[in-house]
């Protein structure tokens, strides 16, 4: 029999995450340590992801990649052996406890001591997302259990030493914060500074965001968990799949409700008629773009500058103060009541007229006051979901007994991706999407082009793989998307999903054919490159420009016709 590529047991194993997590959902429950549980993580094993490092080493624990899950789980993930999805449930005007992480936008609840409920509102891909994190999550508890025991069946000296650190519930320093990292350092099969940089960037998410209970805490809890799993039935960690929650899956009512929303902002402001300009982008480009400089000439008497990007960052630590002005200015802002979680704003440009614009800015006044374009920017998606958005979006507004579709003139995707040729910080634009796992490839008449971005460290054009999630990626079989014909230049998880629902739209006949698309992302990460993905932590101010840069193209091809 022919042995297989390692491209190929990459895409097996990806393929077969995704049919036994879809499976376990239908099925409505299953516990890691059953059978089904030792399937999913044989799995997540064979594809390795290079976020989750040395996830396969049994002598280590992965420190990166714990940072990188606890983030985006909630705090005292640690300690729950009942893990429950659910569709939207009405639990805010309860006593349970609501917890959201810091780099998620997920709601969850606490419901006991060692039950969690995670509110699912974005489709398969936060399933996905989840059951991959809590996969980990569980793989590196074992490790840290087989630290709790030694030969000779007693609790080992360095475990109770970690267990009494925790239960003194008072920070430590000095020798005795040293002394504290060097015994967790023997447990995690880590160095002293590694421990100590996973302690510290934990340290600094719970006292600012309150994103977690500590690394001391964090691993003694992991491994009584296990402990507990083992001593008695009843404490095995279990996941549970509500109806509610199956019933929900392949449904867009939570999509229908957000885009409802919209529209309905939309005709009140009796904008419904006018041409339409979609961009899915982050909050804050935008708006910093086209109101920060009259802001700061106005409220500061001329201290602007002359680079853009230098201003931009000057100006971050005031955006609520330019928010205010924003709206007084032309700017509607709304954050999601859905369940969607995704915020949104609404510019009436015919208002932008007198507003002073940055210097490097062009826009062609005369155009906007004869078409007075109307602006919608949509928060991040995420994965899938982008698809529900989108195709409810760009489904008619319903007025009386009637159906108008919207003018739609334009629709831009911009954001971050991982880069498969390059760096942090180039710029990627989209030929065509690649869903990865399936038939679905879609050709993009993208109208932004590599002389758009002449500022840019480097500019790379082509297809772009949309991937099932960013802990779902297998080196091999990126390295082979890029070094075969497909030639793919990055990965992203939304941009195949919009394309989807754009051409819906034109073959239902909701948009115009010749509707204006871009597709434009900077690079976050490379995920073939140790060091270099997301794990490692986000851009900070090296993002500012790579972002405001795709800002200023769309913007100035909406604005100036």
């Amino acid at each position: 029999m022919q042995e297989l590529t390692k491209s190929q047991k990459g895409r097996i194993a990806i393929r077969s995450f995704k049919t036994i997590a879809d499976s376990l959902v239908l099925r409505g429950y299953y516990k890691p340590s059953g059978r089904s549980g030792r399937t999913l993580e044989k799995a997540l094993r064979d594809i390795s992801p290079e976020i989750y490092g040395t996830m396969n080493d049994s002598r280590s624990i992965e420190l990166k990649g714990l940072e990188y899950v606890l983030d985006r789980l909630p705090r005292g993930i640690e300690e729950c052996s009942r893990i429950i999805l659910t569709a939207s449930e009405d639990l805010d005007h309860t006593e349970f406890e609501k917890i959201e992480p810091p780099k998620r936008r997920r709601t969850s609840y606490r419901m006991s001591e060692n039950e969690i409920c995670f509110v699912i509102t974005r489709g398969a891909s936060e399933v996905y997302d989840l059951l991959t994190h809590l996969t980990f999550l569980n793989i590196e508890a074992n490790k840290i259990f087989k630290q709790l025991i030694d030969r000779e069946g007693e609790t080992t000296f360095m475990w109770r030493e970690l267990d009494n650190i925790v239960k003194k519930e008072e920070s430590i320093s000095g020798k005795a914060l040293d002394q504290a990292i060097w015994n967790l350092s023997v447990i995690l099969g880590r160095t002293y500074q590694e421990t100590r940089e996973t302690y510290e960037s934990l340290e600094k998410t719970r006292k600012e965001k309150g994103g977690n209970n500590g690394l001391f805490r964090i691993i003694l809890q992991l491994g009584k968990r296990v402990e507990k799993g083992l001593n008695s039935p009843d404490e095995e960690l279990i996941f549970i799949f509500t109806p509610a929650f199956k019933d929900l899956m392949g449904h867009h009512q939570v999509g229908r409700n957000w885009a409802h929303s919209i529209k309905n902002h939309l005709k009140e402001m009796s904008l419904a008629e006018r041409p339409l300009h979609i961009i899915s982008a982050n909050m804050h480009s935008i708006k910093n773009t086209l109101y920060a400089y009259d802001y700061v000439k106005k409220s500061h008497k001329g201290k602007t500058g002359n680079d853009l990007y230098q201003f931009i960052t000057d100006i971050r630590p005031e955006e609520d103060k330019i928010t205010v002005f924003a709206e007084k200015q032309g700017l509607f802002e709304k954050r999601d009541q859905s369940g969607a979680n995704i915020d949104f704003q609404i510019i009436d440009t015919s208002l932008l007229d007198s507003l002073e614009m940055h210097p490097q800015i062009s826009f062609d006044k005369s155009f906007i006051k004869t078409e007075k374009p109307v602006i919608l920017v949509i928060d991040y998606a995420f994965g899938d979901q982008a698809f529900e958005v989108m195709d409810e979006l760009l489904n008619p507004v319903e007025t009386g007994e009637t159906l108008q579709n919207l003018n739609v003139r334009s629709i831009s995707i911009m954001g971050k991706a991982g880069i498969l040729p390059g760096t942090k910080g180039d710029i990627m634009l989209a030929t065509s999407h690649v869903i990865e796992g399936t038939a679905n490839n879609y050709i993009v008449d993208n109208e932004l082009v590599a002389d758009d971005f002449k500022e840019a460290p480097a500019v790379f054009v082509g297809p772009i793989l949309t991937v099932l999630g960013t802990s779902l990626q297998n080196r091999d079989v990126l390295e082979k998307f890029q070094t075969t014909s497909w030639k793919a230049i990055g990965l992203e998880m939304e941009g195949g999903h919009y394309q989807r629902a754009i051409n819906a739209a034109i073959i239902k006949g909701h948009i115009k054919q010749d509707v204006k698309t871009r597709y434009a992302y900077y690079a976050s990460d490379n995920p073939l490159h140790s060091g270099q993905t997301l794990a490692s932590g986000s851009m900070g101010q090296e993002g500012v420009q790579p972002t405001y840069m795709i800002t200023k193209v769309i913007l100035e091809k909406i604005l100036n016709g």
